[in-house]
């Protein structure tokens, strides 16, 4: 779309397809806590619950929590992401671009900002 110069397009199709990533690995996520039998837990207003209305946290790449973005490699070398397509360039990013990677730690004091 890009290279055809349909802009409108591709911007739109970008958009959808960074959400639904980022979508995804929420749901994973959801999934994790649901078999660790702590999604009891959760936040029952939604409000709440995307305000980190749950026991854990998901830190990805590039964020304050875990800045190097070279630290995927490691993620890289244990489950081989390169099976499914996924590659990172020679500054760590990942290709396709709607990709995402993170550490899924779900100790109850993991927070993304735990400030008292």
């Amino acid at each position: 779309m890009f290279e055809a110069n349909k802009y409108t397009d591709y911007l739109y199709f970008h958009g959808f397809a960074v959400e639904t990533a980022e979508a995804l690995a929420e749901y994973t996520h959801k999934l994790i806590r649901e078999e660790l039998n702590i999604h009891k837990n959760d936040a029952k207003d939604m409000k709440k619950l995307l305000g980190q209305g749950y026991q854990g946290s998901r830190y990805s790449f590039g964020y304050p929590a875990c800045p190097h973005l070279e630290d995927q490699t490691k993620i890289f070398n244990l489950i081989h992401p390169e099976r499914i397509g996924i590659s990172l360039s020679e500054s760590f990013q990942l290709h396709p671009e709607q990709s995402t990677t993170a550490i899924i730690v779900h100790h109850s004091q993991a927070k993304y900002f735990n400030v008292s």
